[in-house]
Order: structure tokens, then C-alpha cells, then sequence
């Protein structure tokens, strides 16, 4: 039985004639433990999908279960990562990452708390930087003490959304071996949503692709069978690799030409007649400013001496 479950789900905003189906038909079926990798264009509704699995929006139709249970609303069972690290900026990582722990565990004692923090935070490897606050982290540390705090829930899924995304190049890469490490270790359950396909390819047990929107669905999954762990060098030198990259990378290019609508519309130019720039703007005559045509008038000017 899958650990997760999604089941004919459509989402979409608006009303009326200006309704657009962001999400048409989602089915997919996670098991516990594996580390499952969405992968789309921006704007194709990956953030839509991951909010409805997290129930912080509800589907217009289908349904959504976790271990047999529909879900409906937030849980701890179900810690999100965002892309925007979302922490208190007046709290120090031990803060930001206890704050999360006194939500799920308010009966544990001030020991069992503080023991847990740190468990953690050296997870992520930020015990030398504990007492810092994120103004004083750069954007990798910072998406660490993320990772932590939701770690630190002990969710029963870990979704991620783009965590990675607004990150330079190398911090990237390290932040992407960190996750695998981290995900070796607890086995969790792991949902990523990205738009970057090799880092599906390098993290992921399974990936799939949602094709562009509108009405974006769930193409065909792509079993990733290359060994763990995955060497990013040793990767870019592997046929099955490429295999893997061509095939998630032609469905998603596939689907962005069958999604593209052509208009046609007659085009209506401004009634303005140019500013002459060969001209020298001056006080007296010279350089005019710009004068729609139906403003031009002729005129006749006696002077008298």
C-alpha cells in the first residue's frame, strides 16, 4: 500500500469565465522511505501541488491520503522546506529550530529539548554557528537551519520546494550532498519539487515530470537505477545519465509545444508624431517634444513693425 497517495486531484483559481486549472488529474503513489523527485517549469503549479500534499490548500476535486488518512489541514507529519528559508529573524538557529520542537513536543523537559536541538543542529553541521541569528548566516546556512527545523519535527514526509533554487552554483551542490547525507541517515520520506533535472537525477529514487501549464498533469515516471552514492563528476560521464536526462527532458520540452497557443490580434499604433532628435532641444524654436497628429493645427500669423 503506498504511503502516500494522491488520487484524480485538480486544483485551480479564479471564477467563471476567468477560472484557470492549474492542476488537472494528479495520481501518484510514494512508499515509505523513497525519495521522490517532481520536476517542471516554473509556473507550471509544482508550489500548487506541494501545498496541497502539506493541506495548506484543499483540491477542488480528487483526494490526497497518507497512510490511509485523507488530508485536510497542516500537520507536523508533514514538514515543508521553502525556498525563501522562512525563519524569525530575531531568533538564533538553536531558537528558530526550537520553536518547531515546543509545537510538536510541549510535554518533553527543558533537557530533552535542548538535547534534541542540538542533535540537529550538528545534523546540518551548525554547531559553531548556534547562537547566530540569520542575519549573520549566508543563504546556505541559513537554508540548513531550515532543513533542521523541520528534521527536528520527525514529519513522517519532508517536503521540499525548490530549496535550493535561489542558491549560487557551489553552495548548491554542497547543500544537495548535505540532503542526500541527511536523507541516508533518517530515511525519510522525501518529496522534491525542482525545475533542475540533474539534481533530480543525483538525488532522487524516482522522478516525474509535470508537464506545462495550464492544466499541468504527471507524465510518465523515470526510475533512477544508477547506484548510491552518486559521484555529480563521475554523473556527466554515465550513459545511463544521459539515458535518464533525455527522457525526463524530452517529455517536459514535449509538453511545453503541445501547451503553446497562438494569437493573432490586429495591432493599433499610437497617433504620435516622433520627436525629431537631429534637432537641438532649445527655449526658442529648435526640438520639439513628441505631438499626437490630431494635435497638429496650421496657423497664420500676422506681426506688425
Amino acid at each position: 500500500m503506498a504511503y502516500l497517495q494522491l488520487n484524480g486531484v485538480c486544483k485551480g483559481y479564479g471564477s467563471g469565465h476567468n477560472r484557470v486549472e492549474v492542476l488537472h488529474d494528479i495520481n501518484l503513489s510514494i512508499y515509505e522511505g523513497e525519495f521522490v523527485a517532481i520536476v517542471g517549469f516554473s509556473g507550471a503549479g509544482k508550489t500548487t501541488l506541494m501545498s496541497l500534499i502539506a493541506g495548506l490548500q484543499a483540491p477542488d476535486s480528487g483526494w490526497i491520503k497518507l497512510r490511509g488518512e485523507a488530508i485536510r489541514e497542516p500537520s507536523p507529519d508533514r514538514a515543508i522546506v521553502f525556498q525563501n528559508y522562512s525563519l524569525l529573524p530575531w531568533m538564533t538557529v538553536e531558537g528558530n529550530i526550537r520553536l518547531a520542537v515546543d509545537q510538536v513536543h510541549p510535554d518533553w523537559t527543558s533537557i530533552q529539548k535542548r538535547d534534541h536541538v542540538e542533535r540537529f543542529v550538528a545534523m546540518v553541521n551548525l554547531t559553531h554557528a548556534r547562537h547566530k541569528r540569520p542575519r549573520e548566516l549566508s543563504g546556505g546556512m541559513r537554508q540548513r537551519v531550515s532543513v533542521a527545523r523541520a528534521l527536528a519535527m520527525d514529519p513522517r514526509i519532508l517536503l521540499l520546494d525548490e530549496p535550493l533554487s535561489a542558491l549560487d552554483a557551489l553552495t548548491r551542490a554542497t547543500l544537495q550532498d548535505e540532503i542526500e547525507r541527511i536523507w541516508a541517515e533518517s530515511r525519510k520520506t522525501v518529496v522534491l519539487i525542482t525545475n533542475d533535472v540533474d539534481e533530480g537525477i543525483l538525488l532522487a529514487d524516482r522522478i516525474i515530470p509535470l508537464s506545462a501549464g495550464p492544466r499541468a498533469t504527471l507524465g510518465p515516471e523515470v526510475r533512477v537505477d544508477i547506484e548510491r552514492p552518486r559521484d555529480r563528476k563521475a554523473l556527466n560521464h554515465d550513459p545511463r545519465f544521459k539515458q535518464l536526462r533525455k527522457a525526463v527532458t524530452g517529455y517536459l520540452l514535449d509538453s511545453n509545444r503541445r501547451g503553446r497557443t497562438s494569437l493573432s490580434r490586429k495591432l493599433v499604433l499610437p497617433d504620435v508624431e516622433p520627436e525629431d532628435l537631429n534637432k537641438p532641444r532649445s527655449a526658442m524654436g529648435g526640438r520639439k517634444s513628441a505631438l499626437r497628429k490630431s494635435e497638429i493645427r496650421e496657423e497664420s500669423i500676422e506681426v506688425r513693425s
